[in-house]
């Protein structure tokens, strides 16, 4: 009889866990970030900067492709970036790079994943008053801009 008991408290137990870890990964997939890194392009349109902070961003374009900082940058804007560099330089890169220039990987993460998914790199730089570098790969793709006839 004790044996069926146990039996049984080790089945309701893992019932319960099995729902416990379920309810867990559901509720990761909540957060926007996550999810636009993983690449669900949903999450990336509702990814935004923080209310209330100025988080800085330069924009290089490390590409052949004419515009593409400019393109990237109002897409930050948009979403609540203070971009407030932009240029083109360095090495060709074909993957986004993003760069957190002070200590703050949570804003870097926002705006690889406002990007779509970028990785995500601490290069700390005192001497800028950037908090973040974005460095453009051929990979990125702007997204499509609105058709107005």
């Amino acid at each position: 009889m004790t044996s069926r008991r146990g039996v049984v408290r080790i089945a309701v137990l893992a019932v319960l866990l099995s729902a416990g870890g379920y309810g867990v990964l559901r509720w990761r997939a909540r957060d926007p970030v996550t999810a636009a890194l993983r690449g669900d392009a949903r999450a990336v349109a509702e990814v935004r900067a923080p209310h209330g902070v100025r988080v800085r961003v330069q924009v290089v374009n490390t590409t052949k492709t004419r515009g593409l900082a400019r393109r990237a940058t109002l897409y930050l804007r948009d979403r609540g970036f203070d971009v407030v560099e932009v240029g083109s330089a360095g090495p060709p890169r074909e993957e986004t790079l993003v760069l957190d220039r002070t200590g703050q990987p949570d804003w870097a993460r926002l705006v690889a994943a406002s990007l779509g998914g970028a990785a995500v790199e601490s290069r700390p730089d005192s001497s800028r008053y950037l908090d973040v570098t974005v460095l453009l790969g051929s990979s990125w793709r702007p997204p499509a801009e609105p058709f107005y006839p």
